[in-house]
């Protein structure tokens, strides 16, 4: 008996273009020696899960086999342009099959294949028994090999990259919330489902009372889940922190350690998938919807921590010179240009319909005004620690938003006030009269933040293509929503069954 030998008379399907790095010269020094690491291991593997992070900040993949993966691994691999065109419920929001699709991209007429190419320096082991599986990101390129106007982590890069070029470097820690709920009984969600119909979100119900904030006993009810989970994320590298119970039923904070840019939003999208996917199999639900309609959930938020380092002299831009402590001349600078794009870039933090849920006048914590102030949680900016250790949270995010788009908006606004600002602003205190007058508020709704990106600069941060298709995208999203609404007249502020059944499963 003999295996048999299946002859490939026109190639290898699916695979980008032969010897497209090399081509293209799309590899550093770096990346090309961890290719050679990983070819050298890959016999210790079963399957390869090659990935991009979509324009709403989901993981797209696709599952290879080891025997195909040699071949992806530099030559990279066709796919569809499908997720830069689907809204957050699956309508099409930019039409392909137009002569035009309205966002300057030739090459999404017909919805022709993209190359996206595997980035050695992102592959890691899944934890999990079954077939070893590795996960690896990739990078989305046009067949000409320049990088594809959609790619949000090209943006991010490229932002990344103006600071190098200033001999800065910007360091990033993540700080998410996020929702872990019990399954229960039920379908699938199929029912009714289709392009722009989702099906109803998985029944759930909450793992614990809540309400005891940092409680030990309520996170106890939870550690089953979640120590496990933590070695997990350990065992994959990330430089995790803290597991810690907050405010709501069975809603945890995740905090990790400060990070090159790059690397936080490559973090933030393997954290998510592999948290979902972890308390999946173990017959739990976990969500970064911002704001569940599950009964006395409070809203999830993101803070994003920011500072930066002068590559010559390794200080912290944001250390001030007192001993007293504070916040430097370059620190308020950056401030300042954060609070200056703080509504034009409000749809990058906070893009989703539920997430003006959590800006809402009712959640007294809600970063709602324009401002900074020490270590004050109802500012939108809040300065935090002191020497070298000083850094800014911007408390603006819903934890399910692009990690690379919102990385990128922070550092470009940020990087405006370091260049063009004075850093002259004053800190103001939450319930102060200087407060209580009159102030600039973040947008309150997707339709007023959509209106204010369009009226921002978004084309100089994520090029006219990628500006064009996230006003689509966004704009089917609000359309849909608001015919719904239409329709069911909902009353009140609490999170809709629309939102329930648009963002609880896949965000």
């Amino acid at each position: 008996m003999y295996a048999r030998s299946w002859s490939r008379p026109y190639g290898e399907g699916g695979v980008g273009r032969s010897s497209f790095v090399a081509e293209f010269g799309l590899w550093t020094d770096e990346q090309s020696a961890a290719a050679e690491q990983i070819e050298a291991g890959l016999d210790e593997i079963d399957l390869v899960r090659v990935a991009f992070c979509d324009p709403h900040g989901l993981a797209r993949s696709k599952t290879l086999t080891v025997d195909a993966f040699r071949s992806v691994l530099r030559n990279g691999m066709d796919f569809s342009p499908g997720p830069f065109l689907f809204d957050t419920g699956h309508a099409v929001a930019v039409d392909f099959q137009a002569g035009d699709p309205g966002i300057g991209i030739s090459e999404i007429t017909g919805a022709g294949n993209f190359v996206l190419v595997p980035d050695p320096l992102t592959f890691q082991v899944l934890p999990g028994n079954g077939p070893r599986t590795a996960w690896i990101l990739g990078d989305e390129h046009l067949r000409d090999g320049t990088p594809h106007p959609l790619s949000a982590r090209h943006v991010l890069k490229k932002t990344a990259a103006r600071y190098t070029a200033r001999g800065l470097t910007p360091v990033v820690g993540l700080e998410a919330e996020w929702y872990l709920t019990r399954r229960l009984d039920g379908p699938p969600g199929n029912s009714g489902n289709g392009f722009g119909l989702q099906g109803d979100a998985p029944r759930v119900e909450a793992v614990n009372s809540g309400y005891q904030f940092n409680g030990d006993t309520a996170y106890a009810s939870v550690a089953a889940v979640t120590d496990p989970l933590a070695m997990d994320l350990v065992a994959l590298g990330l430089p995790l922190r803290s597991m810690e119970h907050e405010s709501g039923p069975g809603q945890v904070e995740t905090t990790f350690s400060p990070m090159l840019a790059l690397d936080t939003a490559d973090a933030m999208l393997l954290f998510r998938t592999v948290v979902k996917q972890t308390c999946a199999r173990r017959g739990y639900h976990a969500s970064f919807m911002s704001l569940p309609r599950v009964d006395s959930f409070d809203p999830s938020g993101w803070h994003l921590n920011q500072s930066i380092v002068d590559n010559s002299t390794g200080r912290n831009l944001f250390a001030a010179d007192s001993i007293s402590g504070g916040i430097s001349t370059e620190g308020k600078a950056y401030a300042e240009g954060l609070m200056d794009r703080a509504r034009a870039y409000c749809l990058l933090s906070v893009p989703t319909i539920n997430g003006y849920r959590r800006l809402g006048a009712e959640h007294s914590l809600s970063p709602t005004r324009i401002g900074w102030s020490f270590e004050d949680r109802g500012a939108m900016i809040r300065v935090v620690g002191g020497g070298s250790s000083t850094h800014i949270e911007n408390r603006v995010g819903e934890p399910s938003a692009n990690p690379y788009l919102n990385i990128a908006a922070q550092l470009h606004a940020g990087l405006e006030g370091l260049t063009g600002f004075p850093g002259t602003t004053e800190p103001v205190t939450i319930g102060t009269p200087a407060h209580d007058g009159p102030y600039e508020t973040l947008p309150q709704s997707l339709p007023e933040a959509l209106e204010a990106f369009r009226a921002g600069p978004a084309a100089e941060l994520l090029g006219a293509p990628l500006a064009a298709c996230l006003i689509k995208l966004k704009e089917s999203e609000a359309a849909r929503y608001e015919a719904w609404a239409a329709d069911a007249r909902p009353t009140g502020t609490a999170t809709t069954e629309w939102e329930q059944r648009e963002y609880f499963e896949h965000f």
